[in-house]
């Protein structure tokens, strides 16, 4: 499904969730801007030309810190155009954002180390360029993710699933990030996590939590909205959860981070029984 056809999804859960409106317009809005131009973030990907074996077979991913490269110019243009989707749908945060574009025009933050914080998930660096400039970490964190996720989507899909045959790891085969969402497949149901940030898609086991590793069937569990093909799986032990889309009740063909945001209600309830999503 390609950008736009997110966008047409986005289009059909608002109108039938009225009270989705306001967050997936600003989603819709987002892939609107970002259709066209998915080639156009300003941030590259080097793969190791040698070891990439070793690295998959040690749990290592793909991607590591060095190979992130970013052009200042292009990405610079895709961000700020990013920032001005924003000003224009997003209700709060327009001071905030005018300091980000202005900080941006400035040549104040240094794009290279704060995508590859994102990247990996590293939160100090996010956090000292958000204080240096006075703006919610969130908000600067969001923004980035944005051409970040984009750049990562385009890059996963030119990998072959073939080089993670023998992949157990819980975090993402091509760049380490966390799952988001998993999926079922097929008659018997086979297990697919998919990344949060690159959306790449891997096989795990059916009866094991993605973030602690634990396996004990007593501790591990869901719980569903109604008769939605979407459900909460969570981990008595680490009390995390991760929502799960069984496929062969349908909706197979929506992306799962489309899926994921047509199903906010599930974040709510799962948080209300005291989870915390995985990360």
């Amino acid at each position: 499904m390609n950008t736009a056809e997110k966008r047409g999804f986005l289009e059909r859960t608002a109108r039938e969730r009225p009270e989705y409106e306001e967050i997936l317009g600003v989603f819709r809005e987002i892939y609107l801007f970002v259709e066209g131009k998915e080639g156009r973030t300003g941030i590259s990907f080097l793969l190791p030309e040698t070891l990439r074996a070793e690295r998959v077979a040690g749990g290592f991913p793909l991607l590591s810190p060095e190979g992130v490269r970013v052009d200042r110019d292009a990405a610079s243009s895709f961000l700020r155009g990013v920032i001005g989707v924003m000003k224009r749908v997003g209700r709060e945060g327009k001071d905030s954002l005018d300091r980000i574009d202005h900080a941006l025009q400035e040549g104040r933050l240094d794009l290279q180390a704060l995508y590859a914080a994102c990247i990996h998930r590293e939160r100090a660096p996010l956090d000292e360029a958000a204080e240096a400039e006075s703006v919610p970490s969130s908000l600067l964190e969001f923004l980035l993710e944005i051409p970040v996720k984009t750049a990562l989507e385009r890059f996963a899909s030119s990998v072959d699933p073939g080089e993670f045959g023998d992949w157990k790891e819980g975090h993402c085969p091509v760049c380490g990030g966390r799952p988001g969402m998993d999926e079922l497949v097929g008659e018997e149901g086979k297990r697919y996590l998919s990344c949060s940030a690159c959306f790449f898609r891997w096989p795990y086991k059916r009866l094991k939590c993605p973030y602690c590793g634990n396996e004990d069937p007593d501790l591990l569990t869901y719980f569903q909205a109604g008769e939605e093909p979407t459900r909460v799986g969570v981990c008595r032990k680490c009390a995390r959860y991760i929502k799960t889309r069984d496929s062969r009740k349908g909706r197979g063909e929506i992306p799962l981070e489309v899926e994921d945001l047509a199903t906010l209600h599930l974040d709510l309830l799962a948080g209300k029984e005291g989870f915390e999503r995985g990360k």
